[in-house]
């Protein structure tokens, strides 16, 4: 989803809601917002406001997480790609052709991954355009000829399996994982508190410069972590210089 227009969308809505408020409080009977009706309603906006804390707070966690998990895969995939190529590169030349495909596919996948010269690229999620298979194939074609020769074909392949999993888990959470029900329900419990807001707030310019910063105040924390949670575009990328300098340390 639209990290902006997501976040726009309930900016309206909680600063629709304000102006829904005030609108009622003109229209309503005077025993309706009177300090009775008042002291419940304040106590159920309680209970939203806490609820609505609780589901922003929730969100913001599983966003961080799961962005820090993805930038740890990125740095954890660029030293299992330099430990492969010097394996290969240790084993002989006999693998030049195996070190070849293993930098072009670090190169197309870092690529296609991340946004270059301000244009996103698509990500490609499966066929041969990832390439590890490939590489694996060339390893298994191997003939060790001496006992260290063997024991570097078997890390070279346990290594690319390696490569392997870890490339499909990150194809795997290039979705979302913001729950939308949850998204929902907070963007609902925002428009009834700040309908409260506009029912029962005074009228003068202060309130209204409060009420303004406090939704902009939640749009955009709600702005933050849709931004977390696309961590290979928009304003918050995740740094592709862990496998850039995978790729030149494969070319030395």
């Amino acid at each position: 989803m639209n990290a902006l227009l997501t976040s726009s969308i309930i900016l309206a809505c909680v600063l629709s809601a304000a102006v829904l408020g005030v609108f009622l409080r003109s229209v309503l009977p005077e025993h309706h917002v009177n300090e009775d009706s008042k002291y419940i309603f304040q106590l159920g906006m309680t209970l939203l406001a806490t609820l609505a804390a609780l589901v922003l707070g929730l969100l913001i966690a599983s966003a961080k997480t799961s962005f820090d998990f993805k930038q740890d895969e990125i740095r954890q995939s660029a030293a299992t790609i330099i430990l492969l190529d010097r394996t290969l590169r240790q084993y002989g030349p006999e693998t030049d052709a195996a070190r070849t495909n293993l930098r072009q596919l670090t190169e197309l996948n870092t690529n296609m991954t991340w946004i270059e010269n301000g244009t996103q690229t698509v990500v490609r999620t499966g066929g041969a355009r990832l390439g590890i298979e490939e590489v694996q194939e060339k390893l298994r074609a191997l003939v060790p000829a001496t006992e260290p020769h063997r024991w570097l074909q078997a890390r070279a392949l346990e290594l690319s399996g390696t490569l392997a999993q870890m490339r499909w888990l990150m194809i795997d959470q290039h979705h979302s994982s913001i729950p939308t029900p949850f998204l929902v329900a907070l963007a609902f419990w925002l428009t009834v508190i700040f309908c409260g807001f506009g029912l029962f707030a005074p009228r003068h310019g202060t309130i209204y410069a409060v009420v303004l910063v406090c939704a902009l105040s939640v749009s955009s924390a709600i702005f933050l972590i849709l931004e977390l949670d696309r961590p290979f575009e928009g304003l918050m990328t995740i740094s592709d210089a862990p496998l850039r300098d995978a790729i030149a340390e494969m070319k030395q």
